[in-house]
Formats: structure tokens, C-alpha cells, sequence
């Protein structure tokens, strides 16, 4: 490798879908659980879940079990697989992430019935809220990340975020998947870049995800440099309805420069 893989982008693969595909039918098909243990042999660095109330996806049992996955693999391979679980953090996040101590919580502000996540944090409103949150969750030696819209968060917001001993924020790249290759990509990308630029100012991680495909990836970790991780989930599963799910992790990977 000329890049150390310690400034690599990882990738972490969102599983939801996989289970929404398995809640149509209530029958374990496709099997999580295997298709965990797939995902990680094939390269990906991690796995991630957002279990939701109405559990019309990820439900509260297969984030214990994929969690096993994790760990199973960690103990028998050379190399460090992570566990994300992302969600708004009521009473139930909170609990689930103490139950099960993945690698990493990532906030987002969603309410029970949106579809996906849409928006990123308000910061300035919610700052209260959040402080108690990170709190809690620093007890458990979670890596914390927040969810944020470059087009939303402000520098001031960034430095709250860092203040409040958030380690990560996590850039929501609908709005850069949409300008994709229209007259407003360099206008938007240049946000984009803002943002990042003033989180890695202050110490903050970077994170990714939100509509990033194999189309638009290379752009968006060529143009900011450090992001630590991106997380994939509804183009992956439908590219690989065409190419196959290993194929095109290894696609994925190999954007990442992981491999040639």
C-alpha cells in the first residue's frame, strides 16, 4: 500500500435492507446472520444496523446476533471488524447500546415513523439533550458520532459537538448524491469540504453515508481526504441484485483503495 491503511477509508455495510427483504416474507430468508459472515469474509470493515421501533427491518434480536458475528470474526481473524448501531437515542437506544457495546453509536435525529434518516442534527436545540446522551454513552466506551448536514451545521455547532466529547460526526451526503454530476456539484462539494474541513479543525472524526454509490464515491473520498469510514447500505444491496453482493463489496473496496 503507498497510503497507511490507518488513513484509509473504511467500509461499513448497512444491513437493513437485508432485513426488510426477510421481514416480507417472516421466514429467515435472506439469513442475517450469514450474510454477515459473508459481508466481513468478502473485505467489508464493519457492519451496521438502525433498528427502528416498528422493527420493519432490523429487529432488536438480530442486532444481538450480528453483534456475535462481529465479535466471532474479531476472535478468529487478524483483523478489527466494528459494529455500528445508529438510531435516535431514546430510552430503548440507550439501553440496546448497553446491552450489546458496539464499537460505535451513530446519532441520528430521526422521529419513529420516517422512512430514512433526512435530516441532520440541530445542534444549537438539541444541545442539552445531547450532552446527556454522550454522557451516557461515554460511560460505555462507545465511539459517538453524529449525524450533521453540512448545509445546516454552522462552525460554532461543530465546536459544541467537540465540547460535548462527541468523537465523530457523520456527514449526510443526500444532498451530494443528488448534485452528483449537475451544475451544482462544485457548489455543493465546496460545502461539503467547508464542513469537513472545519470538524477536522477541532478534532473531530469523519464519517459518511447517505445515497453514496459506486458512481459518486470516488469523488466524495478524493475530494476530503480523511474521511474515516463510510456507510453503505441501499445502493450495495442493489447493485448487487446486478453484480452480486461479493462482487460488488469488492467493487466498493477497491474505490476505497483497498485493493486493485
Amino acid at each position: 500500500m503507498l497510503v497507511s491503511e490507518t488513513l484509509m477509508t473504511k467500509l461499513s455495510v448497512n444491513v437493513n435492507k437485508l432485513a426488510t427483504l426477510r421481514n416480507s416474507r417472516e421466514k429467515n430468508m435472506p439469513d442475517l446472520v450469514q450474510f454477515g459472515r459473508d459481508i466481513l469474509s468478502w473485505g467489508a470493515h464493519g457492519l451496521t444496523v438502525h433498528p427502528r421501533p416498528d422493527g420493519r427491518h432490523i429487529r432488536r434480536p438480530d442486532v444481538t446476533a450480528l453483534s456475535a458475528v462481529v465479535r466471532e470474526f474479531n476472535a478468529s481473524h487478524g483483523r478489527k471488524i466494528e459494529f455500528n448501531i445508529e438510531g435516535y437515542p431514546s430510552h430503548d437506544y440507550l439501553t440496546l447500546i448497553k446491552e450489546v457495546s458496539p464499537d460505535q453509536a451513530t446519532l441520528v435525529p430521526d422521529p419513529p415513523e420516517a422512512l430514512t434518516s433526512n435530516a441532520g442534527w440541530d445542534v444549537t436545540e438539541s444541545k442539552q439533550f445531547l450532552k446527556s446522551v454522550v454522557h451516557e454513552l461515554k460511560k460505555e466506551s462507545v465511539r459517538v458520532s453524529v449525524f450533521v448536514d453540512p448545509f445546516q451545521i454552522e462552525d460554532r455547532e461543530l465546536k459544541d459537538l467537540k465540547d460535548l466529547g462527541v468523537d465523530r460526526i457523520e456527514l449526510y451526503t443526500e444532498r451530494f448524491s443528488d448534485d452528483f454530476a449537475t451544475p451544482q456539484m462544485a457548489d455543493t462539494l465546496n460545502r461539503y469540504v467547508t464542513c469537513a474541513r472545519s470538524a477536522q479543525a477541532l478534532g473531530l472524526g469523519l464519517n459518511a453515508g447517505h445515497d453514496l454509490n459506486q458512481n459518486n464515491l470516488g469523488k466524495l473520498i478524493s475530494t476530503i481526504p480523511g474521511i474515516d469510514e463510510v456507510s453503505i447500505g441501499h445502493a450495495l444491496i442493489c447493485e448487487s441484485l446486478i453484480e452480486g453482493m461479493e462482487t460488488t463489496i469488492k467493487n466498493y473496496l477497491r474505490i476505497l483503495g483497498w485493493s486493485r
